[in-house]
């Protein structure tokens, strides 16, 4: 159980979203969770749910990639809810779909700022409070693409990539104050962004999953709760793949 426990998930809003159902779950496991999005009204409805449940709630407007946004989020949770215990960073954008050559020298930057250093100004927000505290959980949601690459995909891949660097560092770090930091590399995953693509796409991705199916954001969140709790307090700098075997190689 989380009772007692401050966790805070970024891109938590959408309704099919990895981030909603991590937020959900881990109430469910007796935590205060904040609630941080970009989209706030949207944050809210998810907050709501949460209180509906008899747990304490806190939608939070913050775009990750603005670092004084980032640190006026975590004033106003820590002012509400207490420091925070446990870090999930799952906000993140897949906008450019771009060769290397094509690419945009903006577009790259800016799916950097989200993915990568807005998990960076997350963790510096926190990392003090959990050393204090000798207890610490930090959880990086990363993608299949940030270990196989992805055609078209170089901001992507690149920033997913360094999520698993930026974790194995954190635990190092955080290892002699009682923090851990892991993450998750997902593969295809049914959130609002999968069942957006056309249905060809979605049944060509299927095909290359040895489960042959799609993974759910209950799946996602049943993972970073286990990563969330004592039972994984042996458990840091891995990089836990839920993939459904995507990342297998296949003849």
């Amino acid at each position: 159980m989380l009772t007692g426990k401050v966790c805070f998930v970024s891109g938590a809003a959408r309704g099919k979203g990895n981030g909603r159902a991590i937020a959900l779950k881990l109430a469910e496991k007796g935590a205060s969770v904040a609630v941080a999005d970009i989209r706030y009204e949207e944050a809210l409805g998810v907050a709501d749910e949460i209180k509906a449940k008899g747990c304490k709630s806190l939608a939070v407007k913050m775009d990750v990639s603005n670092y004084d946004e980032v640190a006026a989020g975590f004033d106003l949770i820590k002012k509400e809810l207490g420091s925070v215990d446990i870090l999930v960073n799952n906000a993140a954008i897949m906008t450019n779909m771009a060769t290397i050559s094509s690419m945009k020298k903006e577009a790259w930057e800016k799916e950097i700022a989200v993915n990568l250093s807005g998990a960076f100004f997350c963790i510096k927000q926190v990392f003090d409070d959990m050393a204090k505290k000798k207890w610490g959980r930090i959880i990086n949601i990363s993608s299949v693409a940030g270990v196989m690459g992805g055609y078209g995909q170089c901001s992507y891949s690149a920033s997913k990539a360094g999520l698993i660097g930026l974790a194995k560092t954190a635990a190092l770090e955080g290892a002699r104050f009682g923090i851990t930091a892991n993450a998750i590399t997902l593969g295809i995953i049914g959130t609002d962004a999968f069942f957006d693509l056309p249905e060809k796409v979605r049944e060509g991705a299927i095909k290359r999953i040895p489960l042959r199916s799609e993974g759910s954001p209950v799946d996602v969140a049943n993972v970073v709760a286990f990563l969330s709790s004592d039972e994984a307090k042996y458990l840091t700098g891995a990089n836990v793949m839920v993939t459904g075997g995507l990342d297998l190689f296949v003849i």
